[in-house]
């Protein structure tokens, strides 16, 4: 072969691979988000603009196709969750969908991708039952779920001497398994439940709620509370005085930082919380929050932080499997050691995404150094006593 055919050969070939290139599907991944509603700041255009950093920060591309975001309004509500999705699966081509808040929503999404044999990366919904009764290989958890939150905050309390509880619980699948495993907590170290009160999502008035729970004496009132609903309740038991006289004080379980920024340093101080993502936490998470405020003007929430971590190991994943084939991924990402922002993590058979926790202190506003310079370390909760063990008997070994 001459000099000359040699190098018209390889100019075809490059044009025909760059041809191919140009040819292949996007790979399509969908962000189901709370986009009007209660969960707007933790979620919404900030879940997009996390998984948008993955892409980008991932070259735009995988396996030579390009990764494109797309998003959309759950409304909070699984019928317009589940419609969105089935159109993305069936018609768009959307390989992975993330984020989906609330527990009824995640529960329809996890098993419409699960019927479509697509991958569900759920980083908001928070209930155990995720993993523990409804695993499968195309489904991973990535938020700090009913069953770390609700342990980790009960057996610190109690160990800090809290033996009496009374419950602000919303009704939903979600607070019930909060209320219940911190019950069983409480009750195990011998401490006693005096009372509960459930409400419905979007209450308009916590006053009632909260002068029963501060009447009952109790040592802790657990705001078993996510979103609007829970600023309302910090800001309505501080104008009661709840947690400034030394005896009563509240603890929250779902509390996202843009909440303590809302309601304020003065209001929120002394508020005990558990989370698994804070943005000054290592540098790793100080680089990509910086990031990200640049664009959205706040910090992360663990949500966005999560949504980040959960493309960024499915994207490694594609291109590890050579595929987006739902099952050969799933396998590809339980085999990978998982990138969380400096804290060591992996991900369980069951899919569980295994982390540390850490319990957090908000600070008084004398404490606080800078913006967003909000919580105070009290100590790490290891995975293994976080997390709730497997199931072996529906997620195998």
């Amino acid at each position: 072969m001459t000099v000359l055919k040699a190098a018209a050969l390889a100019f075809a070939l490059a044009l025909g691979a760059t041809a191919a290139q140009a040819d292949a599907p996007p790979l399509k991944i969908g962000v189901l988000t709370d986009e009007s509603g209660p969960f707007v700041d933790s979620g919404g255009p900030g879940s997009v603009v996390a998984a948008e950093m993955a892409a980008q920060d991932f070259g735009g591309e995988v396996l030579g196709r390009k990764i494109e975001i797309v998003h959309a309004d759950t409304l909070n509500k699984p019928d317009v969750a589940a419609g969105v999705a089935r159109r993305w699966f069936d018609v768009d081509g959307v390989a992975a969908v993330t984020d989906l808040p609330v527990t009824p929503v995640a529960f329809a999404v996890q098993a419409l991708a699960k019927e479509k044999n697509r991958t569900a990366l759920i980083t908001a919904g928070a209930t155990t039952d995720i993993t523990y009764k409804y695993c499968s290989i195309g489904s991973s958890h990535w938020a700090d779920d009913s069953y770390a939150m609700a342990t980790s905050i009960a057996k610190a309390e109690t160990a800090a001497g809290a033996k009496t509880w009374f419950f602000l619980t919303v009704d939903t699948a979600f607070g019930a398994a909060l209320q219940q495993t911190t019950t069983d907590v409480v009750e195990k170290a011998g401490g006693k439940i005096l009372g509960s009160i459930k409400y419905p999502i979007n209450a308009p008035d916590f006053s009632s709620a909260l002068l029963q729970a501060q009447a009952s004496g109790a040592d802790r009132i657990a705001l078993a509370s996510v979103g609007a609903d829970l600023d309302n309740q910090i800001k309505q038991g501080a104008e009661f005085g709840i947690g400034r006289d030394g005896k009563q004080a509240m603890v929250g379980f779902l509390v996202y930082i843009q909440s303590v920024n809302a309601v304020g340093l003065q209001t929120a101080q002394g508020l005990n919380l558990t989370s698994g993502f804070y943005w000054d936490q290592s540098d790793e998470a100080r680089a990509f929050s910086r990031r990200f405020f640049a664009a959205r003007h706040m910090m992360p929430s663990r949500n966005h932080a999560s949504i980040y971590a959960a493309i960024t190991h499915y994207l490694k994943a594609v291109q590890t499997a050579g595929t987006d084939d739902t099952a050969a991924v799933g396998k590809a990402m339980r085999a990978a050691p998982v990138a969380y922002f400096g804290h060591p993590a992996y991900m369980r058979g069951d899919g569980r995404v295994m982390y540390d926790l850490t319990l957090y202190r908000v600070k008084t506003p004398a404490e606080s150094k800078a913006p967003w310079d909000y919580y105070a370390k009290v100590r790490d909760i290891p995975a293994a006593e976080a997390f709730r063990p497997q199931n072996t008997q529906v997620c195998g070994p």
